[in-house]
């Protein structure tokens, strides 16, 4: 029944388009030089540049960008994952209203598995579903989850909350073909980096319809859209707060008003409090949120460090299980510390298969 059913959702899919990271390279060179740089990539992951382009010379070249994304490297566990791309999980046509399937081709269990959703980041500006199979490919590949990638739309289409009714429409439309998936609907996590953390954290903290944020997008909306973890790699948690909290060398004045949270609000943040307490997960936390997972360097110059330590403190003051790492000398993403990948592994594995103890908040040392 459950290989049946996934067959189903690979034939409907058949006709999408496939998308290569080698489009996504070509899309981003807007001179057609062969070459990227920093402003040619987007926004939300210029942060990453001088890491990718390993040989210091001031351009990416395709070969460093494969390799930024693993292609080059995990041929072999590329082939232990069937990638259905371009599903449109509202039906409306719209381009970001797609979400990416990974599915394990060998599972290790016989009943139905848990999914990780992942929400691409990019300041609610740039991105897409395609980037995010990466992220969660190495989970997928042990044959203990599945995996999916969704989109939104970003603020260049439309301003708050249509981001978080995106993301609940998609987690709506897993849950209502989970057993044809072969998806546990009660074990669904969802993961993020920046925005993406952000979203994932709203996804945790305003699960219920209650907070007015689920919206009536798809043909599921009867379909809750509760999550059983969340994991929040440094997204913001409180956009009225961010700029007082910002390091002096901070590269973003968060409430200028062509900021990327002001054009999620749709005018300068500071003047909208309401709506921007909306979009804060802090805001929703109370003692029925499910275990969250927080990564956060105390370097980052984009989303203050602050942010997530103060959602560590209001999740622990209601009695939310939840795990922190704080990565001592880490910027906004890049923290080459195997500890995080692992903590991350077995957060997920005690949450979703009841397997080994939950990690501990830590602190570790970025590159250590």
């Amino acid at each position: 029944m459950i290989q049946h059913g996934i067959l189903t959702i690979l034939a409907v899919s058949a006709s999408a388009s496939a998308f290569t990271v080698d489009d996504q390279f070509d899309r981003w060179d807007q001179n057609d030089d062969g070459r990227l740089v920093l402003t040619e990539v987007p926004v939300g992951l210029r942060a990453n540049f001088e890491r990718i382009d390993l040989d210091d010379n001031g351009f990416i070249e395709l070969e460093e960008h494969l390799l930024a994304i693993g292609r080059s490297s995990n041929r072999a566990e590329s082939s232990r994952l069937r990638v259905v791309p371009d599903i449109d999980y509202v039906g409306d046509g719209n381009p970001r209203h797609r979400l990416t399937l990974a599915l394990p081709r060998a599972s290790s269990a016989e009943r139905l598995l848990p999914i990780i959703v992942y929400i691409h980041g990019g300041a609610w500006l740039e991105g897409d579903h395609h980037q995010g199979v990466e992220a969660i490919r190495s989970l997928v590949g042990t044959g203990r989850f599945i995996g999916a990638s969704i989109g939104y739309r970003v603020t260049g289409e439309a301003g708050w909350p249509a981001q978080i009714h995106d993301c609940k429409a998609a987690i709506r439309w897993i849950r209502a073909h989970a057993v044809s998936l072969g998806v546990d609907p009660e074990r669904i996590a969802v993961m993020g980096h920046s925005a993406g953390g952000h979203l994932s954290a709203m996804l945790g903290l305003a699960g219920s319809p209650e907070n007015g944020l689920d919206g009536e997008l798809g043909p599921h909306t009867g379909v809750s859209s509760r999550v059983a973890v969340a994991i929040n790699f440094f997204g913001p948690s409180d956009l009225l707060s961010m700029q007082s909290q910002m390091p002096l060398d901070g590269v973003i004045q968060h409430d200028a008003p062509d900021s990327p949270e002001s054009r999620l609000l749709r005018g300068p943040l500071q003047s909208k409090p309401d709506q921007a307490r909306s979009a804060s997960p802090r805001w929703f936390v109370d003692a029925l949120d499910p275990p969250m997972l927080l990564i956060h360097g105390d370097r980052d110059r984009l989303i203050p460090f602050a942010q997530s330590v103060d959602l560590a403190a209001d999740l622990k003051q209601a009695g939310v299980e939840h795990v922190f790492i704080q990565v001592q000398g880490g910027g906004h993403g890049g923290f080459g510390e195997p500890r995080i990948e692992e903590t991350v592994r077995r957060f997920l594995l005690h949450h979703l298969h009841d397997d080994g103890e939950s990690p501990t908040s830590m602190v570790v040392r970025k590159g250590s």
